[in-house]
């Protein structure tokens, strides 16, 4: 068997395509992104007061569906406007310094099939699901073909 030596990498012995556009580019700041989407309940640092959503529909309504344990129910606000649903909840803080005080806002493009007219919103579990129901042109038809 044989042994080769490993040479560090100096800025000189580097290969051009090494600053240009390679195949490696970007893996750095791909795995950052990674760990910090990984580890973005621990800190509200690390999310920028931001927290997941899910954004579903079925043939009737549209679901947008957040979770947000730990909040109280009046402290979540949920607001449509121009075409946008945000949604705010904020804590208040102990006196304990695990437990500062904390705001989360979100807000979320609703497709144009949307009505705001019968929005509901329920917060059972720490799980916020805002139902948005679909505008009736929207909704898909069945039709009868006759055969003659």
């Amino acid at each position: 068997m044989r042994y080769i030596r490993y040479n560090y990498p100096t800025r000189r012995s580097l290969p051009v395509a090494a600053f240009g556009r390679g195949a490696w580019n970007g893996l750095e700041s791909e795995i950052d992104r990674l760990f910090d989407a990984a580890l973005s309940g621990t800190a509200n640092a690390t999310t920028g007061g931001r927290f997941p959503v899910d954004v579903y529909q079925d043939t009737n309504n549209v679901f947008v569906r957040a979770e947000l344990p730990g909040f109280d129910r009046k402290a979540i606000n949920v607001e449509v406007v121009d075409g946008y649903l945000t949604i705010e909840a904020s804590r208040e803080g102990d006196d304990e310094k695990a437990m500062r005080a904390t705001k989360f806002n979100r807000s979320v493009c609703l497709p144009e099939d949307v009505t705001t007219d019968g929005v509901t919103a329920a917060y059972v579990a720490g799980i916020l699901t805002v139902t948005l129901p679909k505008k009736e042109e929207a909704k898909p038809r069945k039709i009868a073909v006759a055969v003659k």
